[in-house]
């Protein structure tokens, strides 16, 4: 399972994932300033789940075009202490996807 770290994202998130998911980040793989949609096309073709806390995502993009699950955490910030006690919850969705496809 490959999962793109959103821009706004820690990359000491990616610890946090499950044992066996490979995470990226955005910057790490050169798509620094992408706007959603064209993010979102580049990245169904590489990776499984967008991981975001873009919240307008779902409104702005037709999700159902892209052969790509998003992950929207409703975190209070992008710091990692509000981040990691949702990762628990994010770890099994990601493992439940895993296992449909």
């Amino acid at each position: 399972m490959r999962v793109l770290l959103d821009e706004m994202l820690p990359r000491k998130l990616k610890r946090l994932l499950p044992e066996g998911v490979e995470a990226v980040t955005v910057r790490e793989h050169g798509w620094d300033s992408k706007k959603n949609g064209e993010l979102l096309a580049l990245a169904e073709k590489e990776f499984d789940v967008l991981l975001t806390t873009a919240r307008g995502i779902p409104h702005q993009q037709d999700l159902s075009r892209f052969d790509l699950e998003v992950v929207v955490l409703s975190a209070r910030s992008n710091r990692i202490s509000d981040l990691e006690p949702w990762m628990e919850e994010v770890g099994r969705l990601i493992e439940g996807l895993d296992q449909n496809r």
